[in-house]
């Protein structure tokens, strides 16, 4: 998963950078709004991190033109703890969800993981494909209950997989949403990666839909 943080305070920025990346994120800064504005429309965010007292445009304005320019991305703003009026502006520009500063960063990693499973439909923090199981909260894959040893990448691949099961994903679209923007992004790295979950995993749910892309979806009885 692909995360943008908008934020101009550096030290918060690189704070909430950290936390993301450490929790398997790959992520994007940026530190005011038309830095932002312009990443949010050029690039395939799965969520979006959004502080509201932004320079050069503020937040509401940014988040206000991603929507009219039908950018769907789950956005999260973040408000100072005593502008309750930024909430309920955020909310009616199009934001998901808000945290107030302070915050714990526990709580964002939470709303976070909540925001894309709502977005690609699941409701709980364990994500079920067969026998395999993805949990969200603990970063942590089981195969029959098993624990799975992944690597960081690994990890990221088996996780939007997990998030869009059933349907198929092509090999730019993995790219686009597993890299950061500094990231050498070769797309004949996901075939390497998806054969060392394959041998991993050692279940067959991830199906290669020749021309298309790669499916992940329960094994056939």
């Amino acid at each position: 998963m692909r995360l943008l943080v908008v934020e101009d305070d550096r030290d918060i920025n690189r704070q909430l950078a950290d936390a993301l990346v450490q929790a398997g994120y790959a992520v994007d800064r940026a530190y005011d709004g038309e830095e932002g504005l312009f990443l949010g429309e050029t690039e395939p965010y799965d969520a979006i991190i959004l502080d509201m007292g932004l320079p050069k445009l503020d937040g509401q304005s940014v988040l206000t033109k991603w929507r009219r320019a039908g950018r769907d991305m789950p956005v999260l703003i973040l408000t100072a703890r005593d502008r309750w009026s930024d909430k309920v502006q955020g909310f009616d520009a199009g934001a998901d969800d808000y945290v107030t500063k302070p915050f714990h960063m526990e709580e964002v990693l939470a709303r976070v993981r909540a925001l894309l499973r709502r977005a690609a439909g699941h409701s709980s923090s364990e994500i079920v494909c067969g026998p395999v199981c993805l949990d969200t909260r603990a970063s942590r894959v089981t195969v029959d209950g098993e624990l799975v040893k992944l690597t960081s990448h690994e990890y990221r691949l088996l996780a939007y997989l997990m998030h869009h099961t059933g349907r198929v994903v092509s090999r730019t679209e993995l790219v686009e949403h597993l890299y950061d923007q500094d990231f050498d992004r070769d797309s004949n790295t996901i075939e390497v990666f998806i054969g060392r979950l394959r041998r991993k995993l050692g279940v067959d749910v991830i199906q290669t839909v020749r021309g298309l892309g790669y499916r992940l979806e329960p094994p056939a009885e």
